[in-house]
């Protein structure tokens, strides 16, 4: 386990230092140059830290004074990364801000400074036992809670809205024309969704909305094969996003269709009680307004999510999950609000699942867990079941959820991790290329949905799961009739 953080923190050294170097020798912009510097050793002390950490704990270090100087430092860093990373994304896109904002924006950073500093003498976010023993204070959930400000500041602020690096009447230019066969997509992609929605339904002999007194309705109503067509919907308010960006919703006719369409692309998921389908067509069709608009307004964000935690509690309250029984299933210490417990432990328990794996896998798949999505869409698993019999190491039963990096770690060890993080980053890379200059208004759709996919990547294995590819597969027709319309005019 030791020789494990060792090794990952030499090689992450090794790659920092890497790009230390390249930035000095190849970027010109010298304020953007001095803050990545500042960000690159910053991150470099957090890695080295985080190691000597766990190193501290696993070889259960007797020198107490020396663990508590580590997990100090460890925590110092840990609160200045996020603010140093938030301060070179603003470098980087140039983004202005008053002085006010810029004090105020401060007050999180010394705020958790403090709590770090007064746990030196009551143990409110961490604690070093006279033992050796390391625990976690009752301050620590607000500790975390509070340090995620900054990384949600860098993503939902300039950058998310200007990395792009052009404006939008530049990308979207000559567009115009191709609003014909996107309308067509996303009214026939809906059309379709409804058609197999109605055919499981009827099938299954129940509506899972309508449903009551059956806690888990909605995990056994689908039909193999044709339940992938039923919540492929999701992709429906990010095309009519699309088809309103280029065509500015000038044809009534077309106007009521499309929201129509919308309207059925939100109503499936609530009635499937998918809180995950819900969640991804509201949140690729935000993604791909503001890559291609390049702009938002808070209000509108503020009303979207406040409306998504409401039906986030519904669907809950619809799914036949009473209080007690996630209270059992969760066994929080504190007896906190449902909607408060339920996210928390939908972030949380995936890196103890992670955990689980790292602690208990007795020997590598090589390569065949990350497959089950080929296994599945081919059917090959109905035939060989045992090409996706792979146990699941987790902490409970009910308690699923797990880390974008649980597969790779699963196939190949620490290698695979690295392996399929160059990968993602490869990807990342070029999906920003094809981003500067945008030929067909797909684009914005596979961007967002790979955007998505990151945001979420603490949830579970996305790439390993059969859906994701689906709705890629989906996503490459729809750009094959736009290109094919394309190439006809």
């Amino acid at each position: 386990m030791v020789a494990n953080y060792l090794t990952g923190t030499a090689f992450m050294l090794i790659v920092l230092l890497i790009l230390f170097i390249k930035i000095c020798n190849d970027m010109k912009q010298e304020k953007i140059k001095r803050m990545y510097q500042i960000l690159d050793v910053v991150v470099a002390l957090y890695v080295l830290l985080d190691a000597m950490f766990a190193a501290s704990l696993l070889l259960r270090l007797q020198q107490i004074l020396v663990l508590r100087l580590i997990v100090f430092l460890f925590f110092i860093v840990y609160v200045i990364t996020p603010f140093v990373w938030q301060l070179f994304v603003r470098s980087y896109v140039e983004a202005p801000h008053g002085r006010l904002f810029r004090v105020l924006e401060k007050l999180p950073l010394i705020l958790m400074l403090a709590m770090v500093f007064i746990s030196l003498k009551n143990g409110y976010v961490w604690e070093i036992s006279e033992s050796g023993e390391y625990m976690r204070g009752r301050g620590f959930q607000l500790f975390t809670a509070i340090n995620l400000f900054y990384y949600l500041e860098a993503f939902s602020g300039e950058a998310s809205v200007r990395v792009g690096g052009h404006s939008g009447a530049v990308q979207r230019r000559g567009l115009e024309s191709y609003a014909g066969t996107v309308f067509f997509c996303a009214v026939a992609l809906a059309a379709l969704s409804a058609g197999c929605f109605a055919i499981e339904a009827v099938y299954m002999g129940y509506i899972p909305l309508l449903l009551r007194g059956v806690p888990h309705a909605y995990s056994y109503f689908h039909v193999t094969g044709l339940h992938y067509l039923t919540v492929s919907c999701v992709l429906v308010p990010a095309l009519s996003v699309i088809y309103f960006c280029i065509e500015g919703g000038r044809s009534r006719g077309r106007l009521v269709c499309m929201l129509l369409a919308d309207a059925a692309a939100v109503a499936i998921p609530l009635l499937c009680v998918s809180r995950s389908q819900l969640l991804f067509a509201v949140l690729l069709a935000l993604i791909t307004y503001m890559q291609m608009e390049h702009q938002l307004n808070p209000i509108y964000v503020a009303f979207a999510l406040a409306g998504l935690i409401v039906l986030y509690i519904l669907l809950t309250i619809a799914r036949s999950h009473d209080t007690a029984y996630l209270n059992t299933v969760f066994e929080m210490k504190r007896h906190l609000p449902i909607f408060v417990t339920q996210p928390y432990i939908y972030i949380a328990n995936n890196y103890d699942n992670f955990d689980c794996l790292v602690k208990g896998l007795v020997k590598h798949s090589w390569g065949m867990k990350m497959l089950a999505p080929f296994w599945t869409l081919t059917g090959l698993k109905f035939l060989v079941p045992s090409l996706t019999a792979f146990p699941y190491y987790v902490t409970k039963e009910e308690l699923t959820t797990l880390t974008m990096f649980y597969d790779a770690y699963y196939d190949f060890g620490v290698i695979g991790v690295f392996v399929f993080s160059a990968l993602l980053g490869a990807a990342a890379y070029l999906l920003m290329r094809m981003m500067r200059q945008v030929q067909n208004p797909i684009t914005y759709l596979l961007y967002a949905q790979f955007a998505l996919y990151m945001l979420l990547s603490f949830f579970t294995t996305w790439f390993s799961n059969p859906s994701t590819w689906f709705y890629f597969a989906v996503t490459a027709v729809v750009t094959f009739l736009v290109s094919h319309k394309i190439a006809g005019r």
